[in-house]
């Protein structure tokens, strides 16, 4: 039996990016908190709500896909008043895949009129079966 646990993390399209070219994970405005529950090893899926932070043009996608590679939860500082917390994820090449399709297969999702209501939260687990249903359609051209 696998020991990894599988998280979601709400994050804008554009700030994603940013995590994925450095090679790192940062959540619910910098806290420190939740990437203390990831362990080494562990995989996270980024979901994008949005393209950008600011803006509301819509994403609604899964945009990255990776796996935390060490035990560290550091501090960045990002500008004089900004020191959020971040952890290495190693990201792993995907095709972006929108959640409409997949709403009612997703048992994390129990309210399928409401199906937004966990992302609210910014970061959460979830369970294996929905891991592999997702990260299924993210990694099509591999097979």
């Amino acid at each position: 039996m696998s020991t990894e646990k599988y998280w979601v993390a709400t994050i804008s399209k554009e700030h994603t990016q940013r995590g994925v070219n450095g090679n790192f994970i940062q959540v619910c405005h910098g806290k420190q908190a939740p990437l203390k529950r990831m362990k080494k090893g562990d995989y996270l899926l980024v979901y994008s709500s949005k393209q950008t932070f600011e803006g509301n043009e819509k994403c609604q996608s899964f945009t990255a896909l990776g796996q935390v590679i060490d035990d560290e939860v550091y501090p960045f500082q990002m500008s004089e008043n900004f020191k959020p917390f971040r952890r290495n994820i190693k990201f792993i090449e995907c095709l972006e895949t929108p959640i409409l399709p997949l709403i009612n297969e997703l048992e994390f999702i129990p309210n399928k009129k409401s199906w937004g209501y966990p992302f609210r939260f910014g970061f959460f687990e979830i369970k294996e079966n929905d891991f592999n249903r997702i990260t299924s359609k993210m990694m099509k051209n591999e097979i």
